[in-house]
């Protein structure tokens, strides 16, 4: 839910992490050049027949006009696509990769083809755009900490992490960042902005530990893509287990005093993640949601074409086909989830683990202190779900409760409704977020 729209804007993607191609052939750019015209003209079935078998289950005949309708409903009409695209090698495949301006959003739409010549993926992203150079914060403070590269996990599985460590010899207490949705870095980068970078520095800065890792559906997405069965278990809760471990053997840190942040996705995972492991010191949750996926959905949506005070029939379509997914959800039976079934490019056993989950309602079983905090910019995850939160726990002497009047959904300051465009704005995590997370972890002894 971190990412620029809720739905991702990655509808189905079986591909790895692309490498330059060496040698491209020649009909690639062509043959998805033909396919992206199609799309843009209305064509859907001319590029579904090109489909391979996996991409014709996972996006049944009929599918992507849906999926395209719910496209322009997030990122608005669509403008223009550069003429010269780039071809990137992914395994046995070569991605045809082609940035289109649409009202709100630059995406890079992208095309993959096996061997044969067969749409073997299909995925609608953020435009990728030159790196920004990332800036320390003020509240930094490069003398207070040191950096090295660790792993978490074992096996497949494995991921890269990167530990902050204060400075000095004695004990300290630490932090796990969890991501919010989508295959986030270990500095959760959107757009031009770090969040995780800046929690990490400011709160090694002030003597607390912080482990941040690549998330798993980054560095092994083509491997998720390919089972058919997985819940936020997989993507999520056991790669934040193994990071508590790894924070536990370090021999500076008190194993006792060791805490689990979650923004956003991670957030909402935050009940779950205190039950996986109930000698967690506290939870800290950041805009977690507190709402089905499927309805955020359709609210994010409704937010996102009203913004400009209409809602064009094109907008109204792509809500009411976000809306056909929630019907599409709730309609699930137990032995989908054995199916293989895909949904708007997650597999039906995802939707029915957190279909009925009530995070703040599932918090209550947790023992742990929980520090809760909200942006009240934030249009993803809004103050409605941070007053669920309150509602379920309110009660409790050991959670705390904070809310910013300036901050969106990275908890950065801004001005006037929050939207997309504004996490193209370089910023960083404001510093009174900082100061009271930090206060808090150091104040439970």
């Amino acid at each position: 839910m971190s990412s620029l729209f809720l739905a991702s804007l990655i509808f189905i993607t079986l591909l790895q992490s692309p490498t330059p191609a060496q040698q491209p052939p020649t009909d690639v750019v062509p043959q998805a050049q033909a396919a992206l015209a199609a799309v843009l003209a209305g064509q859907f079935a001319r590029v579904e027949e090109q489909f391979t078998g996996e991409m014709k289950a996972a996006l049944p005949p009929g599918r992507l006009a849906t999926l395209w309708t719910t496209l322009l409903a997030q990122a608005g009409a669509h403008k223009s696509c550069e003429a010269s695209p780039r071809v990137v090698a992914i395994a046995d495949k070569q991605m045809v990769i082609t940035k289109c301006q649409f009202e709100r959003a630059a995406l890079d739409v992208q095309f993959a083809f096996d061997s044969a010549g067969k749409i073997s993926g299909l995925a609608f992203r953020p435009a990728a755009s030159a790196p920004v150079p990332y800036t320390l914060p003020a509240y930094a403070s490069p003398a207070s900490y040191a950096e090295t590269e660790v792993t978490i996990g074992s096996g497949e599985w494995v991921l890269p992490a990167t530990l902050t460590m204060p400075a000095g010899s004695g004990s300290v207490p630490a932090v796990v960042l969890v991501h919010g949705s989508g295959p986030n870095d270990r500095d959760e980068t959107v757009g031009a902005s770090k969040p995780f970078k800046d929690l990490a520095l400011g709160l090694a800065s002030r003597g607390i530990a912080v482990l941040r890792y690549d998330k798993r559906t980054k560095v092994h997405g083509a491997k998720l893509a390919a089972l058919t069965e997985f819940t936020v278990r997989e993507v999520v809760i056991e790669d934040v287990v193994e990071a508590v471990k790894v924070l536990r053997a370090q021999p500076r840190i008190d194993g006792a005093r060791v805490f689990v942040l979650g923004h956003s996705l991670g957030g909402m995972l935050v009940p779950r993640i205190g039950v996986a492991d109930p000698s967690i010191a506290g939870l800290i949750v950041l805009a977690g949601a507190a709402r089905p996926l499927e309805e955020a959905i359709v609210a994010q949506m409704r937010y996102l074409a009203a913004a400009d005070g209409t809602i064009s029939p094109e907008e109204q379509q792509g809500i009411d086909e976000a809306a056909a997914l929630g019907e599409r959800v709730r309609a699930l039976k137990t032995e989908d989830g054995k199916s293989g079934r895909m949904i708007s490019g997650a597999p039906a056993s995802y939707w029915l683990d957190l279909r009925g989950y009530d995070p703040p309602a599932a918090a209550k079983a947790v023992k742990s202190p929980m520090l809760i905090l909200q942006g009240e910019r934030d249009y993803q995850v809004t103050m409605e779900e941070f007053a669920r939160w309150k509602a379920a726990l309110g009660s409790r002497s050991d959670v705390t409760f904070n809310s910013y009047p300036a901050l969106n959904h990275l908890f950065i300051a801004g001005t006037g409704p929050s939207l997309p465009a504004e996490y193209e704005v370089p910023g960083h995590v404001a510093e009174e977020v900082i100061r009271g997370i930090a206060a808090w972890i150091l104040g439970r002894r």
